[in-house]
């Protein structure tokens, strides 16, 4: 049973595989999103900073689309779901900020909820799967070590990352967007925290 500090996040086991501290990292990652954004109505999801156009809403409502993208899209190669399939990516590259500012938050905390359960349970899945379905790795050998299974989509150099480069690519995208939160979160009530 992990630790759960504070504000309400699971920590990060101390002592465990390099699978579950990476997916504990990764749910803490999560977690201090969640606790960034709990508790504001639209108006608090909405409020930028100085000249930024970045709202909290458009940061859990990208948030949902890298999970759905990274996880669903690139280690599953299944086609964009809802909402994703519906856009037009090429006249609008940053829909998924600018239409969180139009939705009611119940509506984008659930959509970013959605993808990080469907996220979990394809993770949860590609590890229990990994080295029986005869995954390879770059090198063509079969995966002894779950992390090492590739992505079935490439990048357009034919590269595919591997389940354990996405873990820690997404690690760094929620580090990376917390710290946006932070500021965000300190203009819309003064809450401040790590």
């Amino acid at each position: 049973m992990p630790h759960i500090d504070d504000q309400g996040r699971p920590e990060p086991p101390v002592a465990a595989n390099e699978a579950d501290t990476l997916l504990g990292y990764l749910d803490f990652q999560r977690a201090t999103l969640e606790w960034k954004t709990r508790g504001l109505d639209e108006a608090g999801l909405r409020r930028t900073i100085a000249s930024s156009s970045m709202t909290l809403a458009g940061l859990l409502k990208h948030m949902a689309y890298v999970e759905d993208h990274w996880f669903s899209g690139m280690l599953l190669d299944l086609p964009r779901m809802s909402p994703w399939d519906a856009v037009d990516w090429a006249a609008t590259p940053d829909w998924e900020w600018e239409s969180a500012a139009r939705e009611p938050a119940t509506a984008v905390r659930a959509q970013w909820k959605t993808s990080v359960e469907r996220s979990r349970a394809v993770v949860r899945d590609a590890l229990s799967r990994a080295g029986v379905s005869g995954a390879t790795t770059a090198s063509g050998a079969n995966v002894a070590d779950p992390l090492g299974l590739l992505a079935k989509r490439s990048w357009p150099n034919g590269e595919r990352p591997s389940l354990r480069w996405i873990l820690v690519h997404m690690i760094e995208e929620y580090a990376r967007h917390n710290g946006h939160a932070d500021l965000l979160r300190e203009v819309v009530d003064g809450e401040t925290g790590e």
